[in-house]
């Protein structure tokens, strides 16, 4: 291969750490497919004013990019102006596509019925829920219910009085904190038109009010949007349980009928798996000369299925190109989010047909198959068949699987994790219940904190490496990790999520605690809607204890984020007291005024702020020396409230 050939192979490989993926860009190249690691070169130099957030293009007048020599904008809206409705636009954006897949999910739950596509899965906890959200379950069927709490959950979005009803969810104090600082979400599309109304040309134009608006926004996406999709995910499909499952492209099998599944509604991917798994779909598999049918998911519909089916890995974001150039894939399936415009031209040098479903997706150069939710059995077959015929065409000598995969425990909703520590401690012990374990060597030191290491894979960061680094360096020194979306899909991918390699990877604190809880040191908690899984668990603790959430050991971390829902996502984070670290820093630094608020003073406010390091290895750092320092203010608060507890069992010989 010519030495600039092997210059640009070299370039695009370092881009990531992972081995397959290595394989595979080399693969594409010489398939002469072009992918993203391949247009990445052709940006050597991203735009200043884009990175800095200073490019106004609201209106038709501009764009209007800020500078020295050009201070305003020709409506005079200076930097900080700009850079504040930025913002708030990117966190409504986030908040819009979360909270629209809710909106799906609660639609769904309307049209449930006994024998049916879509039924009740966990009839108690809908009845729990009902209760929460003001419903009376007494005396009525369960379909019933379903469709009373379909219609409460649906007024969420747009009813015209009140807040959030899952705020009260949280602590009192820290919902006395939203309260005073105003940031108590109202209706869901209330807060996203807010927004973008309040961003308009000649509207909002001081950036305290735009960070504030932008805050109370992104709270509609944890505590409402998010909170309700994750619910009614568990209600509909089934509350998580530990599985085991296996990641990486390999996951592909030879000789079957292969089928990805990427984008993060479950409405559609549980209907491909049952679909899947009809003896007339195995039977047309044989026929066309296939062994079989294997599912795999990529972004957090893999996350989804895995959690609930043990449905392998195929990857995370920035594999969806090199899932394809394996040619081993029948057919990509997707709905929304996350999704690469390029799967259409990439697909057209192999035999695979790339199926898009929906019409808030629909993407040039596709398989356009529109799936409704009213008719899903009957379109999950017509899409599933359309997958198996194409086997045939599949050219042997264009395949190339690669070799390396990893075991995985995924699937640890609340519940599951308070199954766990049962196993631990099966009495409950005043307010604190099975949650007693966690807290003891919380308090204790044990586990020196939690940490959420969540989202996305980034261009600017080579894939991969931030997440591994910064989850080795936390275990390593005794903190718990939870994760979800691409972050969850590197740890699976590398071993982390099996409680075997605690040993190997984990300090001498945490490996004891995986060995006697038996969960591995890095949990995966589900998608990126489910983060609002963390702020359950957090609120659990904290309620148990009669503390706020910013006074627990805990942080969040996005160590390679990049789209709009990951900016929502840690606004919503840090208004829930949580402490967040950032890999890539924001498109804020144009406005040293939005610096101040968002990575300082907004703390006043909330109690937590981000912190932005774009070295791993240093804000890996940054997030210990943040939870040491909060670690003496829990551990008296936590002599203060729980006064004579005593920690049991087998975990006493390590204070």
């Amino acid at each position: 291969m010519e030495k600039k050939k092997v210059d640009v192979l070299e370039q695009m490989q370092n881009m990531t750490i992972d081995l397959n993926s290595k394989a595979l860009i080399e693969k594409a190249e010489k398939d002469g497919v072009e992918t993203m690691y391949k247009r990445k070169l052709g940006y050597k130099v991203q735009c200043g004013f884009g990175l800095q957030g200073v490019c106004c293009r609201n209106c038709g007048m501009g764009p209007c990019r800020i500078s020295p020599k050009t201070p305003r904008g020709l409506c005079g809206a200076d930097e900080h102006t700009i850079v504040g409705r930025n913002y708030a636009r990117m966190c409504a954006g986030g908040t819009a596509a979360h909270s629209d897949h809710a909106r799906d999910i609660t639609h769904t739950l309307g049209l449930t019925t006994p024998g049916g596509a879509y039924q009740v899965a966990e009839p108690e906890k809908l009845k729990e829920f009902a209760q929460f959200m003001g419903v009376d379950p007494e005396g009525k069927d369960i379909y019933e219910l379903a469709h009373e709490v379909s219609e409460v959950c649906l007024m969420e979005f747009g009813k015209p009085h009140g807040v959030s009803k899952l705020l009260a969810r949280a602590p009192k104090v820290r919902q006395d904190i939203w309260k005073e600082y105003g940031i108590e979400p109202r209706a869901i599309d209330r807060e996203i038109a807010t927004v973008m109304h309040s961003t308009h040309i000649g509207c909002c134009a001081d950036i305290d009010a735009l960070v504030h608006m932008a805050f109370r926004c992104s709270m509609a996406d944890g505590w409402a949007g998010s909170m309700i999709g994750t619910m009614l995910s568990d209600i509909l499909f089934g509350t998580p349980k530990p599985v085991h499952t296996e990641a990486n492209l390999n996951v592909l099998d030879g000789n079957n009928v292969n089928i990805i599944l990427h984008g993060h509604e479950p409405t559609l991917s549980e209907m491909i798996v049952l679909a899947s798994e009809l003896p007339e779909m195995q039977d047309l598999a044989k026929e066309v000369g296939a062994d079989g049918i294997t599912l795999s998911g990529i972004c957090c519909t893999g996350n989804e299925l895995t959690m609930r089916h043990g449905i392998k890995i195929a990857g995370d974001f920035h594999q969806q190109e090199l899932a394809i150039i394996t040619g081993a894939v029948e057919a990509m399936i997707v709905d929304v989010q996350c999704i690469f415009p390029a799967l259409a031209e990439v697909a057209t040098h192999y035999h695979t047909k790339f199926i898009t479903t929906s019409p808030k997706a629909q993407i040039t150069g596709s398989t356009y198959m529109e799936f409704h939710e009213e008719t899903a059995l009957e379109d999950a077959k017509t899409i599933v068949r359309e997958a198996i015929l194409n086997f045939k065409n599949r050219d042997a000598s264009k395949v190339m699987v690669p070799e390396l995969k990893s075991e995985a425990m995924v699937g640890y909703a609340e519940e599951a994790i308070v199954g766990q520590l049962n196993n631990v401690v099966n009495t409950q012990i005043d307010d604190m219940n099975t949650l007693k374990p966690l807290i003891d060597v919380l308090a204790s030191g044990v586990i020196r904190g939690v940490v959420g290491v969540v989202g996305c894979n980034n261009a600017r960061t080579p894939s991969n490496y931030n997440h591994l680094t910064i989850m080795k360096e936390l275990i390593k020194n005794d903190y718990l990790v939870v994760t979800t979306g691409c972050g969850a899909s590197a740890a699976a991918k590398n071993g982390l999520m099996l409680k075997e390699n605690a040993a190997k990877y984990a300090g001498k604190g945490l490996a004891t605690v995986c060995q006697l809880v038996d969960i591995p040191p890095v949990i995966h908690l589900g998608s990126c809607v489910d983060n609002s899984r963390i702020l359950n668990i957090c609120s659990l603790v904290a309620n148990a204890l009669d503390m706020d959430i910013a006074d627990l050991p805990v942080a969040g971390c996005a160590p390679e984020w990049m789209s709009e829902k990951a900016i929502a996502i840690g606004t919503y984070v840090v208004g829930s007291g949580i402490e967040t670290f950032l890999g890539v820093m924001p498109p804020v630094t144009g406005s040293s005024r939005a610096v101040e608020i968002l990575c300082g003073s907004i703390k006043d406010k909330v109690g937590a702020c981000f912190h932005v390091n774009e070295d791993a290895e240093a804000l890996a750092q940054d997030i210990m020396a943040c939870i040491e320092a909060k670690r003496p203010h829990f551990e008296e608060l936590y002599q203060e409230k729980v006064l004579n507890k005593r920690v049991s069992g087998e975990l006493a010989c390590l204070y």
